[in-house]
């Protein structure tokens, strides 16, 4: 694989939140975007979508040559992936469909042509097995919900992924403003799921037994240690934690208690009663707010905070 050829264009294979998403993204860093999805009434959708987000897009900066009018969109996927120089895939999350479009993927395109997976449940030892031809070119590159405004991509390579197609998304990601992690390994949700899951799994735990409602296991994260985290992760707050004595001393106090809340926590079956208990009680706690109302919240808050970590990384 040759590293010289710039990344300017990009094919979207599938436009649902995530593709859409992604698409706006790539405009707003002045990339050329030819989208294809073969769902009823997938251009209209995925241009409101595009249009919708543009104004956060502008707030965060919009790069050279960023514009609406550099997407085009078409059913047909090879005239999508004509002239690509990356494919960002975004299917169904089926293996055999995953494996069938990646030998479509893989014939139809160079084999300097890097093909990422959003792919959030699926490895990519289990996708590329259907690219006989060029494994070594095709990566998980998963994104975090939205990614045209939450920076974050998770870069895991497949058995047969090479390591320099795992750099040079790396470099790509990176280049556009992505904060990029790299796995080491392989593993069933990546690494940001994994860590929102096991925290939900007590969320849901905890307001099963009555503990708490909803709304206030909500306010004690998100007013809690979800406000630290916006600013740095667990391991670093732990550091920070053990005041001067840092994290040695963090481990020396806190080792004995922590440890012990973990043998307590919860392990919820999500059976039709539970599940209706954590609905009702969400239901009360969103209160009259409509799911768009509550995403334009977390939009402008989101949106805030990005304008401040960003001036901070600036300062320091």
């Amino acid at each position: 694989m040759t590293d010289t050829k710039p990344i300017r264009r990009i094919a979207i294979i599938g436009t649902g939140v995530i593709g859409a998403s992604w698409s706006s993204l790539f405009l707003a860093k002045g990339l050329q975007v030819v989208a294809t999805d073969i769902a009823p009434n997938a251009e209209a959708a995925l241009r409101k979508f595009v249009e919708t987000a543009w104004p956060a897009l502008e707030r965060l900066g919009l790069s050279p040559g960023a514009s609406q009018s550099n997407l085009k969109f078409t059913p047909d996927i090879a005239q999508a992936l004509a002239g690509a120089d990356l494919v960002q895939e975004n299917g169904p999350e089926r293996i055999e469909f995953k494996q069938k479009l990646y030998g479509q993927l893989d014939e139809l395109l160079p084999p300097d042509v890097i093909i990422a997976s959003s792919s959030s449940g699926l490895t990519m030892s289990e996708i590329q097995k259907g690219a006989a031809s060029h494994p070594e070119r095709c990566v998980i590159a998963h994104p975090f919900n939205p990614p045209h405004l939450i920076p974050l991509t998770e870069i895991v390579g497949g058995a047969k992924t090479s390591e320099a197609t795992i750099r040079r998304a790396a470099e790509f990601y990176t280049s556009i403003g992505q904060r990029t992690v790299r796995l080491n390994k392989e593993m069933p949700g990546h690494v940001a799921n994994r860590l929102q899951a096991a925290l939900s799994r007590e969320v849901y735990y905890l307001v099963a037994q009555g503990v708490v409602s909803a709304a206030d296991v909500d306010t004690a994260l998100s007013w809690g240690p979800g406000l630290r985290w916006g600013v740095m992760g667990s391991l670093m707050l732990n550091h920070l934690g053990g005041g001067p004595g840092g994290i040695e001393h963090f481990f020396q106090q806190f080792t004995g208690p922590m440890t012990a809340w973990w043998k307590t926590l919860g392990a919820p079956v999500l059976t039709p009663e539970v599940q209706k208990k954590l609905i009702d009680s969400v239901h009360a706690e969103a209160g009259s707010r409509s799911i768009e109302q509550l995403e334009a919240e977390r939009d402008e808050v989101l949106l805030g905070l990005i304008e401040l970590r960003r001036k901070a990384a600036k300062s320091g």
